[in-house]
């Protein structure tokens, strides 16, 4: 009897074509370019590794220097693509990106807020007060009347902008 010989079954092997690489090239750089146009405190939000925070601030030091800076910028997207936590890095990059972005939805949500209260008055003064129960009523209703009064004699408002800052304060975090 002769002995079959054992095949291993093959590994697959995945094609990645040459401009699937170059994206992912373009990104790392695209990304390392974000990073390095951060200032050093939003910098020190993300969980940059030490060769990464190393190459930041040099970065920092050759962002005069046009060339120089362009093949550093290179170097730090080779150093992310063998980053574990690149994933982490673009969120976090994300995050710190959009918060303008999100505080000036918030703001213009409190400005919102501030219209219809002087619009409305106690109707929407007593739904403000079932939703956040720690606003003063008496304060409330006395910055809103002083803005009402104001919007009504086209003056600049002084109450309006003491009502923003409540409400603002409010909801803001």
């Amino acid at each position: 009897m002769a002995k079959k010989p054992t095949q291993e079954p093959e590994e697959e092997i995945i094609y990645v074509s040459k401009s699937e690489l170059k994206r992912d090239a373009q990104q790392y750089h695209q990304l390392g370019v974000d990073i390095a146009q951060l200032g050093k405190k939003q910098r020190e939000k993300l969980p940059l590794s030490a060769e990464l925070v190393a190459a930041m601030e040099l970065a920092d030091k050759l962002r005069g220097k046009h060339d120089a800076y362009r093949r550093h910028l290179n170097f730090i997207a080779k150093q992310l693509r063998t980053t574990s936590n690149v994933e982490d890095l673009q969120q976090g990059l994300d995050l710190l990106l959009n918060r303008n972005n999100q505080a000036d939805v918030l703001l213009n949500q409190v400005e919102q807020l501030r219209d219809e209260l002087i619009a409305k008055g106690d109707e929407k003064i007593n739904t403000l007060l079932e939703a956040h129960p720690t606003l003063e009523r008496q304060k409330l209703r006395q910055l809103v009347r002083q803005a009402k009064k104001e919007h009504q004699a086209e003056k600049p408002g002084k109450g309006s902008k003491e009502l923003f800052q409540l409400l603002k304060e409010l909801i803001l975090p």
